[in-house]
């Protein structure tokens, strides 16, 4: 008779090595959703134990308590108590602590402990621990927690293996006993600090720190912590990280153009001339294609988060920006969701959920979306490769590179004068709570985690390529190929087409900032995904100039547009509305339409002024 599937948990505080140690037990076997009915990530994976059970681990969100003071608590607590509607009960919490660094943990451990559920502590990260001369005395620990307690170092290869041994033991002696979900209740204030005075004698009685203790962290504080020093490395750290979308992924650019266009070659070779061969070529190919050969940039943002986030450096630059945040009238800790907003604005939004205020959580959502995400890079890209010279200047520095780097910071700025606007006109009697954050020790990163992270981040994009972005150039192909031009039309092909009468009867509107209609039928399926634009470019101008155009989109446009509309597009796509999986999670975060409709109203309004002035300013200096 086959096992039961066992269901374990992985519950701790941020910053505790949980995700390195949920990669090492599932390594590749996991996968990534979310929960129903919130953009609460969820991250559920397998593996196999030593006596041949099966195990399904689900990677609960860091917390510091079980109060439920934000929807990532809530979560947490609800799938420990068994509350979660389609999350199995676990069968088995673990408790993952840093080794380091143990109060909170004991606290959250002893608080997990009151919701009657078996328990084991994890002490991850425990060769950092034993070499900066820290000792646990783990049997007195587990004696005195009242619960098993193990040693791991999740990077390391055998690291996990006592935890998996100890999981088979406890599984093995386990009593089933039904949960009673709804007579816990959550600690009061007074209750919380008995909890953590128990926690501090617990440690106290267990654990001996060195008489001197590590510096390491301590110098290279005083040197990242600097107010001046330190935010001229937090702005060095994100000019090398924009310099490095160009330079570094330049190559594989190069080498996946090469292979879609040598692809679209073949097709227009071997099938003969007509509608399959265009859907192929033009629709399929040319635009899927167009999107995809920006892989390589959208991986480098990806590995610049990720490093920092393990590196341990995410946390202070937060503490860095603290000040500056603060003067637009934003909580410290928006700083993690908006720089995750450079990756992809609905992450970022996400990430607010470590905000308790409502109020700092909502400016921070609305004004996530200005943060230049790595969807805007292939419409960057474009504009910019075809438009700047390809230069060094001072010697080292990419033209191109420091105008990407412009185009960011433009976005950082708007987005700062935004939060500063909404804290003066609506919330001006209000004033952000002190910032406080837990600043973790400096860790090397991990390779494994890291390259998971890549890996499943560049599989979600590309997904995304193969699903919406696939979608809207079908559709995209079909509008530039039908109708077809009547007997005798001398004009393009698509001038006869639905694209062109739709692109005609907005371009009246978008004329006063420069676009034509060719612009206006790819803003159109740009807010289903914003890089779609680019993949609509190619598709209307490849149908229009046949295959030379499809294959050097950028020389095309540089001979089509004048200097004033390629800035004055830059400039909309700075504030441009954001894409509808955007809007969507907008208006599930904050549960209300409204808001989604002001953040749409206000990026539209500020694109269009945006571009209005730009390209009018433009051709005053003579770029038309």
């Amino acid at each position: 008779m086959e096992a039961p599937l066992l269901h374990l948990a992985l519950v701790g505080t941020p910053n505790s090595g949980k995700t390195s140690l949920f990669n090492a037990l599932t390594g590749s076997r996991q996968k990534v959703a979310n929960y129903p009915g919130v953009t609460v990530e969820r991250k559920e994976g397998s593996f196999v134990t030593p006596l041949g059970r099966q195990v399904s681990l689900v990677d609960l969100p860091g917390t510091y308590s079980l109060r439920g003071r934000s929807p990532d608590e809530e979560i947490t607590r609800d799938i420990v108590l068994g509350r979660t509607p389609g999350e199995a009960l676990p069968d088995l919490v673990l408790c993952v602590a840093d080794s380091t660094n143990l109060r909170l943990t004991i606290r959250l451990l002893l608080e997990l402990k009151s919701t009657g559920r078996p328990l084991m502590l994890v002490l991850n990260m425990f060769d950092i621990a034993t070499r900066r001369g820290v000792t646990v005395d783990v049997p007195r620990l587990s004696q005195a927690l009242g619960v098993p307690v193990v040693t791991s170092i999740a990077v390391r290869k055998g690291g996990t293996a006592e935890l998996l041994r100890r999981t088979d033991e406890l599984i093995a002696a386990q009593v089933p006993h039904p949960v009673q979900p709804n007579l816990w209740q959550p600690l009061t204030v007074a209750q919380l600090r008995a909890t953590q005075r128990e926690a501090d004698r617990i440690i106290a009685a267990t654990i001996s720190l060195p008489t001197r203790p590590d510096t390491w962290t301590a110098r290279i504080d005083a040197v990242v912590l600097h107010p001046v020093a330190g935010l001229a490395i937090l702005a060095l750290i994100l000019f090398v990280m924009f310099q490095a979308v160009f330079a570094w992924a330049q190559p594989l650019m190069e080498l996946l153009a090469s292979a879609f266009g040598a692809l679209g070659q073949l097709v227009h070779d071997t099938m003969p001339a007509g509608l399959v061969q265009s859907f192929l070529q033009n629709g399929v190919i040319s635009g899927v294609g167009s999107v995809i050969v920006f892989l390589p940039q959208i991986i480098i943002i990806f590995l610049f988060i990720l490093l920092l986030e393990d590196f341990g450096y995410m946390a202070r630059a937060a503490f860095l920006m603290d000040p500056i945040m603060g003067g637009a009238g934003l909580h410290g800790r928006a700083f993690i969701p908006l720089l995750s907003s450079f990756a992809c604005a609905i992450p970022g939004i996400m990430a607010t959920r470590v905000i308790d205020n409502r109020r700092d959580r909502l400016t921070t959502i609305l004004i996530a979306p200005l943060m230049t995400c790595s969807a805007r890079i292939p419409v960057y890209t474009l504009i910019i490769s075809a438009f700047i010279p390809a230069r060094q200047v001072w010697g080292f520095v990419s033209l191109q590179g420091l105008v990407m780097f412009g185009l960011y910071a433009t976005g950082i700025a708007s987005a700062l004068g935004v939060s500063f606007l909404v804290k003066f006109f609506m919330w001006r009697d209000y004033a952000p709570a002190p910032f406080m954050l837990e600043l973790p020790d400096y860790k090397m990163p991990r390779p494994r985690s890291i390259a998971i992270g890549v890996y499943t981040r560049a599989m979600m994009f590309l997904q995304r390529a193969g699903t919406t972005i696939f979608s809207m150039m079908v559709l995209i192909w079909f509008l530039a190929s039908f109708p077809r031009p009547p007997a005798g039309a001398t004009d393009p092909a698509i001038n006869y087409s639905l694209a062109a009468m739709i692109g005609k009867a907005l371009e009246p509107l978008l004329a006063p900032v420069g676009f034509n209609w060719q612009i206006a039928v790819a803003l159109i399926p740009g807010m289903a995904a914003r890089e779609v634009a680019v993949a609509a470019l190619g598709t209307v101008y490849a149908i229009e100039g046949g295959k030379e155009a499809a294959e050097q989109i950028g020389q095309l446009l540089a001979t089509k547009w004048s200097l004033a509309t390629a800035l004055s597009l830059l400039a909309w796509y700075i504030f441009a509305p954001q894409c509808a999986s955007t809007l969507a999670v907008i208006r599930r975060e904050t549960g209300s339409w409204t808001w989604m409709w002001v953040t749409f109203g206000y990026m539209f309004a500020l694109a269009y002024a945006a571009s209005f002035a730009t390209y009018n300013i433009a051709m005053a200096l003579g770029a038309g």
